[in-house]
């Protein structure tokens, strides 16, 4: 998919994972970047991201989410891996291996097919060379993440900044969870712009060390 690539509402819906009936009424509000062509609706891949990223980092998104958020809850020191792949889709089913072995997630092969699939359609990349690859799915029991921080650029996130990726959050939800699994997003997109974490995250020598970083 190309920066310039123009979006349908069912693309756009199964992006952020929400109705095709709640995007259209978004784009009749004008509450998302959107334009008709002819009678139909499109949108922009790139003013898409945009906008999911300043939703993401929003105060009013990010509001009490410290109260709901617990991170000991979904994240732990084995649950956090080095890696050393300079190519997306590779850093991604290693991450994906690694986030499956969580009791919480059922379905380890569709877990891995869904976060390919979901990255093909937009990057998950937030710039400042982060990622935050994400799904919600019916196999996943509860809200669940992993941790990749890698000793080289990953190069083809496609950021909107042209930062290279290096650490990446991997979270998976019950379908039900959209609250909790926005929440989370928010939470991590806000936390990570602390310039002090996140080189502290990538000094990191070892799982635990990173860990006690992220729920300080």
């Amino acid at each position: 998919m190309n920066d310039d690539d123009i979006l349908t509402i069912d693309e756009v819906a199964k992006y952020l994972r929400v109705s095709e009936r709640t995007v259209y009424e978004w784009a009749q509000k004008g509450d998302i970047p959107s334009g008709k062509i002819g009678t139909v609706w499109r949108f922009k891949k790139t003013e898409i991201e945009k906008w999911v990223n300043d939703k993401l980092s929003s105060p009013q998104t990010v509001k009490n989410v410290d109260i709901s958020v617990q991170i000991k809850n979904i994240i732990s020191p084995e649950r956090i891996v080095f890696m050393s792949h300079p190519t997306r889709n590779d850093s991604l089913i290693e991450l994906s291996e690694n986030l499956a072995t969580a009791p919480q997630v059922k379905d380890a092969r569709e877990l891995k097919k869904e976060i390919l699939k979901r990255e093909e359609l937009m990057s998950t990349a937030i710039g400042r060379g982060i990622a935050i690859p994400h799904v919600r799915l019916a196999s996943v029991t509860d809200l669940v993440m992993s941790v990749g921080i890698s000793t080289v650029d990953v190069i083809d996130f496609n950021p909107i900044d042209d930062v290279p990726v290096r650490l990446m959050f991997m979270i998976a939800a019950a379908y039900n969870q959209h609250s909790y699994y926005l929440q989370t997003l928010s939470y991590f997109s806000s936390k990570l712009r602390s310039n002090e974490l996140h080189d502290a995250l990538l000094a990191a020598s070892s799982p635990e060390e990173a860990y006690r970083l992220l729920i300080k």
